[in-house]
C-alpha cells in the first residue's frame, strides 16, 4: 500500500489542542502515524511540502441535504462546492428529508415536495430500506464521505395514511418500526423538519414515541423547530409567549423526557424583531444542559438562508392548498395574516430573494427579491409571492434574510457561533442552476477567516475542534475527524492567514473559497491548489 508523507505545517489535530509544527504519515486511507518537529521521519512514496499552511481533519459539513445529491449517478459538478471548501463528510437526512426508507409512491411525495430543497434532478430509485440507499450510494461512487440520518417527514409518508394529524396505534407502531430499522441499518440518528408539512401537524406525543426509539439506539435527533420566530405559521397568533422560545422549550423538554440526545438545527433567529431572543434561547440551552440534559445546536456563519417559499404561510393555509389559491376569502385571510406577521417579527418583502424560481419560463427572477419580481409582473409583493408558490406548487427556493442579524448588527449570529455548545453547517441546497446560497460555497472558510482571523470570536483551534472532532463525536463517526494514527486519512491543507469565503454583494452572488490549497479524502487528493480534481473517494459511513 502506497504511503504520503505531508512534511512541515501546523497541524490542528481536532482535538482543540494548539497547533504544531509535524508531519503526518498516510498509508492508503488511514493515517498511520503523526510525527512532532525533529522526530525521525520514515520514508514514503510521496512527500507532500505543506510547509507555512495549517493541516486539519475534513471538515465535516454536519447540517447537510447533500445527501439526495450523492445518490445522483454524476454530481461531481454539484459536490465540488463542498469540497472545495474543505469539506470531507456529510451528514444528511435533516430537516426530516431523507430519501430512504421509502415506497415507490411516498418517494415520488416527498422528492416532488420537501427534497425539492435539496435536488432539481430526476435520478432512479432502486431502494426502498435506508440499507438500500446508503448501498446505492457506495455503489455510486460519492465524492464525499456521507452518514445518514433518517427523516421523520419521509418516515410518516410511508407509515400513515394520511400524512397530516394523530397517528393511529398501528400507524404509529409502523413509524417507530421504521425508525427503529433505519438505524439498525447504519443511520446516525432521527432528524425531525417540524417547520415542515407534514411535521408542523405531528403531536408532541408521536414526537416522544420517535424520540424514545432513538434514545434506545443511543443516536441523536436532530430538530428543524416548528418555529424560528416570534411570530411563525405553526402556531396560534393566540399563543403568548415568543413562539421560537416555545418551539425549543417543547424539544428540550422532549429530550429530557426521553433521554434522547438534542441538537437543534440551524439556531437562528429569523426577523428583526426576533434578534432580542437569542440570548434567553442560549440561557435556555445552557441551564438544559447542566441539568444534564444532553443538548447542543448548530448554525451558519451567514444572516440568510435557503428554504421553500410555503415556509412564510400558515399551515390552515397550507393545508387547503391548492384550492386555497383561488379562494378569495382565504386570501383575504391570508394577506392579513402575513402583513400583520411580518411586520411582528421585521421582516420585509425585500428580504426574500429567490433562489430558484424552478418555473422554466421564470428563471430571469434568481437572484430578485420578491418586491423586485413583484415591479418586474406589475403587482403587489404579496400576489407575486403567491404566483410563484402556485406555479412552482411550493418548490421555489428563496433565500430569507435577516437570520440572527443584518448588516451592521450581526450581534446575534456572533453569539450564536462563539458559544461551544454550537457546531457548523451549511444547511445549503447546492444545485446547478439559479442564485446560490453562500453557505454552499464558503461556509467553512468563513467561519477561519472572518469569524476567527477577523473578528476573533475564537480560537482557530477551537474552531477546528468544532467543525471536525466534536461533529464526529455527536454523531458516532468513531474515525473521523482527528489527525491521529488510525483514523481515516481526511485531511485539509489550508493558508490561515488568506483563507476566507467571496461573499455576495448586492445582486452579484457568492463566489468561490480562498486559501484552501489541498484537500484528501481517505487518503486521496481530491483538491489542487484549490481546484476540485473530479476525484470520487467517499465512502458511506454506517453508525
Amino acid at each position: 500500500m502506497a504511503t504520503t508523507l505531508f512534511r512541515g505545517g501546523t497541524i490542528f489535530d481536532g482535538t482543540g489542542s494548539a497547533g504544531y509544527s509535524g508531519h503526518i504519515l498516510v498509508r492508503d486511507k488511514r493515517i498511520e502515524a503523526v510525527f512532532t518537529e525533529g522526530e525521525e521521519l520514515p520514508g514514503a512514496d510521496e512527500i507532500v511540502d505543506v510547509s507555512g499552511m495549517a493541516v486539519a481533519p475534513g471538515f465535516i459539513d454536519m447540517h447537510s441535504h447533500g445527501d439526495w445529491m450523492l445518490a445522483l449517478p454524476d454530481h461531481t459538478d454539484l459536490a465540488r462546492h463542498l469540497v472545495e471548501q474543505g469539506v470531507t463528510t456529510i451528514v444528511g437526512g435533516n430537516c426530516g428529508i431523507s430519501p430512504a426508507p421509502v415506497s415507490a409512491e411516498s418517494f415520488e411525495t416527498v422528492r416532488k415536495g420537501l427534497a425539492s430543497i435539496a435536488i432539481d434532478r430526476p435520478f432512479e430509485r432502486t431502494w426502498t430500506d435506508m440499507s438500500g440507499f446508503l448501498d446505492e450510494v457506495q455503489a455510486r461512487r460519492p465524492a464525499l464521505n456521507m452518514a445518514e440520518l433518517a427523516g421523520h417527514s419521509t418516515v410518516r409518508y410511508l407509515g400513515a395514511t394520511s400524512p397530516r394529524g394523530p397517528l393511529t396505534d398501528s400507524e404509529l407502531a409502523k413509524c417507530r418500526r421504521l425508525v427503529r430499522e433505519s438505524l439498525e441499518q447504519g443511520a446516525c440518528g432521527l432528524s425531525l423538519g417540524l417547520g415542515y408539512d407534514p411535521g408542523m401537524y405531528s403531536p408532541l406525543s408521536e414526537l416522544e414515541a420517535l424520540c424514545e426509539e432513538t434514545a434506545k439506539a443511543d443516536k441523536p435527533v436532530t430538530v428543524h423547530l416548528k418555529a424560528l420566530s416570534v411570530i411563525s405559521p405553526c402556531y396560534s397568533p393566540a399563543t403568548l409567549q415568543a413562539h421560537n422560545v416555545k418551539a425549543l422549550r417543547e424539544m428540550i423538554e422532549t429530550a429530557r423526557k426521553t433521554g434522547a440526545s438534542l441538537q437543534v438545527s440551524h439556531f437562528i433567529f429569523v426577523g428583526r424583531r426576533t434578534f432580542k431572543t437569542c440570548l434567553p434561547c442560549i440561557e435556555m440551552v445552557e441551564k438544559a444542559r447542566g441539568e444534564g440534559v444532553d443538548v447542543m445546536f448548530d448554525a451558519f456563519p451567514y444572516t440568510c438562508g435557503n428554504t421553500t417559499i410555503n415556509v412564510a404561510f400558515p399551515y390552515w393555509f397550507l393545508a387547503r392548498l391548492p384550492a386555497a389559491y383561488k379562494n378569495r376569502l382565504l386570501l383575504s385571510r391570508l394577506k392579513l395574516e402575513l402583513e400583520v406577521g411580518f411586520r411582528l417579527v421585521g421582516f420585509i418583502y425585500d428580504d426574500f430573494r429567490i433562489m430558484d424560481a424552478v418555473v422554466p419560463r421564470y428563471e430571469g427572477l434568481n437572484g430578485l427579491t420578491i418586491a423586485e419580481a413583484a415591479k418586474k409582473w406589475n403587482t403587489s409583493p404579496f400576489q407575486a409571492m403567491l404566483r410563484l408558490s402556485e406555479e412552482s406548487r411550493g418548490a421555489a427556493l428563496m433565500l430569507y434574510h435577516t437570520y440572527s442579524g443584518v448588516p451592521g448588527n450581526e450581534a446575534p449570529l456572533e453569539a450564536v457561533l462563539k458559544n461551544d455548545l454550537c457546531l457548523f453547517e451549511t444547511d445549503a441546497a447546492i444545485k446547478g442552476r439559479g442564485y446560490p446560497n453562500p453557505a454552499a460555497l464558503g461556509t467553512f472558510p468563513r467561519i477561519l477567516g472572518e469569524m476567527v482571523r477577523e473578528r476573533k470570536l475564537f480560537s482557530l483551534e477551537n474552531a477546528v475542534r468544532r467543525m471536525t472532532s466534536a461533529s464526529a463525536g455527536r454523531f458516532g463517526l468513531k474515525d473521523r475527524g482527528e489527525l491521529a494514527a488510525g483514523k481515516a486519512a481526511d485531511l485539509v491543507v489550508f493558508d490561515p492567514e488568506t483563507i476566507s469565503d467571496t461573499p455576495p454583494q448586492g445582486k452579484s452572488p457568492a463566489g468561490g473559497p480562498v486559501g484552501i490549497k489541498q484537500v484528501f479524502i481517505n487518503g486521496k487528493k481530491v483538491v489542487d491548489d484549490g481546484v476540485y480534481t473530479g476525484g470520487r473517494a467517499g465512502e458511506v459511513l454506517r453508525v
